[in-house]
């Protein structure tokens, strides 16, 4: 599957496929400037652990595992996830990171926010997608604020950043805001 907008031209996501998994995936995984924030960082990264994570998304009905793709070239340059669905309250869990650095400051993450929404919102049919991001984190807020997610609170001292407490931002997007979305085209 394939989600793209004629309002983003220079980027698309694809449905992931355990031959995504490569050098480049795991270096990103690996590399402390990339994963800074993100929870595979406590784990050394492998081929393996990558076709195994990618396996369990792509069983799970409750999982849908992106890749970000630029349109010039194909090139996968992150992912995105809408994930921890509740289908009792209809609502899941939005997260993503840019793997390649020279991809970072180029709007690519909010437009990928904006197309994993509208799908999900839309053909999901979910009522709340929710993100949450280390406060220093000031970069991943800020995309999904641009995209059109509004604040939603905070947890304070909820993780630990470097071994001490830091508040995580939380953000959302409710179902009758989809339509600020950019329309998406699935193939």
């Amino acid at each position: 599957m394939k989600i793209s907008s004629d309002t983003a031209p220079d980027l698309y996501l694809q449905y992931i496929s355990i031959d995504d998994a490569n050098k480049i995936y795991v270096d990103w995984l690996n590399d402390p400037l990339i994963n800074q924030y993100l929870e595979t960082r406590f784990h050394i990264q492998n081929i393996n652990s990558i076709r195994e994570f990618i396996s369990s998304m792509i069983a799970n009905p409750n999982e849908h595992l992106f890749t970000i793709r630029t349109t010039c070239n194909e090139q996968h340059i992150g992912n995105i996830k809408v994930g921890g669905i509740n289908t009792t309250h209809n609502i899941a869990d939005v997260s993503l990171f840019i793997g390649d650095k020279d991809s970072w400051g180029k709007g690519f993450a909010t437009k990928a926010i904006q197309l994993i929404s509208r799908y999900a919102l839309e053909n999901l049919q979910l009522r709340k997608l929710c993100a949450g991001a280390y406060k220093p984190n000031i970069a991943s807020t800020r995309a999904f604020l641009k995209a059109g997610y509004i604040n939603d609170g905070f947890l304070a001292n909820h993780y630990l950043l470097n071994g001490q407490p830091c508040d995580l931002v939380q953000v959302c997007l409710f179902e009758n805001k989809h339509t600020i979305i950019p329309s998406i085209i699935i193939s």
